[in-house]
């Protein structure tokens, strides 16, 4: 019996174009943009400056504090410059301009493709080289995968989960991470479990995909591994939030305002897992990624495998370039992803895709009143009301959008996906969960 989270979710189109597309590598750039700031946490500090030679996987940005992490060369070459840069946010931000020359990799990197099963590491060891290899959520969340594997000293994981849902319309770079590199993922769980002291580990895969389903259950086997169970999950989004998914999974709430930990559990992405073992077996830091380019115009949808700091554009014209009539583009997937003025922007640790929408996809339908059908309440995976949290939103009553707890929010979008009058409801509690954060920042400090 396919398994599901028990409050809200809608079942949005798939629009898997590019499912089945074999990994592309894409050709080095002229030049990359290695962000110093591209995930969540404190700003890496360069360690690296103009004129300095460096290799692929030397570090040039120090992580600054806990809640930080180490960014290094996805090339070889000169360093040119460092200097502010737009990212996928619409700011600009530091980062490190290198100048591509060659393709010389660190030789304590093993890069051959022979499955390194066994760690004999300790969980410190591993938390450590985890740490030094600057391994971030790579489902787009972009937290620090130490400071997860790091739980306080009063609470203790009994599980991990790790999220091979791919919920989001459109994004396929897990689903064919999943196909093409089976084992190495499932080496990196047991990793992940090793570091976490835990004995079971959970496998979320949406039951689109059952041939990951199928190869991870064969690899399971041929592995010899235990504690590791593969969960088939229905179809609906978004079944791949962290919440959502430990309800599906174990059938555990985890209550406002706490973390997953509290309920035993610790999540991971499958593209996480997978950089996990690449990292504690094969000595690899977080050099590159699978990036989806999509979108029913889109020539040459794929998934491609990019080295971070390649502007997007690049990878855009290997998919075929932009289409001609293309009405928005979008960093990420229709439903969490962020429109974006232009792809001349460095590909990041959270690049997971490039969506093209059509002129009439991305045409927004003029907002009405709000006529009180309640459908926003019904599809909320987070049992909020979001007509009430855009109306505090908008006349800023942040007193009343926090004790009706708007930090709640997920962002997943299914509240304005389902409103029958077009109300710009995310927009306005996007903008207002922002604002009660900080007020919130504020009174602690």
């Amino acid at each position: 019996m396919l398994k599901t989270f028990k409050i809200g979710g809608i079942h949005p189109g798939g629009n898997k174009i590019s499912a089945g597309r074999k990994i592309v590598e894409t050709p080095l750039p002229r030049q990359v943009v290695i962000p110093l700031a591209a995930y969540i946490g404190a700003p890496s500090v360069p360690v690296v400056a103009k004129g300095d030679e460096v290799k692929v996987g030397q570090l040039v940005g120090r992580a600054n504090g806990f809640v930080s992490s180490n960014v290094h060369s996805s090339v070889s070459g000169k360093v040119a410059k460092i200097e502010d840069a737009l990212d996928a946010s619409g700011y600009k931000r530091a980062a490190i301009f290198i100048d591509v020359e060659g393709d010389e990799w660190l030789e304590t990197i093993d890069r051959s493709a022979d499955l390194v099963p066994e760690c004999t590491l300790s969980p410190e060891d591993i938390i450590r080289k985890i740490t030094d290899a600057g391994i971030v959520g790579l489902g787009g969340a972009t937290f620090p995968t130490h400071v997860k594997l790091s739980p306080p000293p009063n609470k203790k994981a009994e599980f991990l989960i790790i999220n091979a849902a791919e919920c989001e319309p459109y994004l396929t770079c897990d689903h064919q991470l999943m196909l093409e590199h089976t084992r190495e993922i499932l080496v990196g769980a047991t990793v992940l479990m090793k570091a976490l002291k835990v004995e079971r580990a959970y496998i979320g895969v949406e039951n689109n995909k059952k041939d990951a389903i199928a190869l991870f259950k064969s690899a399971i086997q041929e592995l010899h591994l235990t504690g590791v169970e593969v969960v088939a999950l229905k179809m609906r989004y978004p079944q791949g939030g962290e919440k959502q998914l430990i309800d599906a999974v174990v059938g555990r709430r985890v209550p406002s305002g706490a973390l997953p930990v509290d309920v035993g559990a610790v999540v991971q992405n499958v593209g996480t897992a997978f950089a996990v073992y690449e990292a504690v077996q094969k000595n690899k830091p977080l050099i590159d990624r699978i990036v989806t380019i999509t979108g029913k115009s889109v020539s040459n949808a794929g998934n491609f495998r990019v080295r971070l700091g390649t502007p997007l554009i690049d990878v855009v014209e290997q998919a075929g370039g932009i289409p001609d009539d293309t009405g928005k583009i979008v960093a990420g997937g229709p439903m969490m992803g962020r429109a974006v003025v232009s792809l001349d922007i460095p590909t990041a640790k959270g690049s997971a895709g490039v969506l093209f929408l059509n002129v009439r996809e991305s045409a927004r339908k003029a907002s009405a009143d709000c006529i009180r059908c309640a459908k926003c309440v019904s599809v909320c995976p987070m049992g909020l009301n979001p007509t009430l949290l855009m109306s505090a939103s908008e006349y800023k009553r942040w007193d009343l959008a926090e004790s009706e707890l708007i930090t709640d929010c997920i962002e997943c979008g299914s509240c304005s996906y389902t409103c029958p009058a077009n109300r710009p409801l995310l927009d306005y509690i996007r903008s207002g969960k922002t604002k009660v954060m900080g007020i919130i920042r504020a009174r602690k400090s």
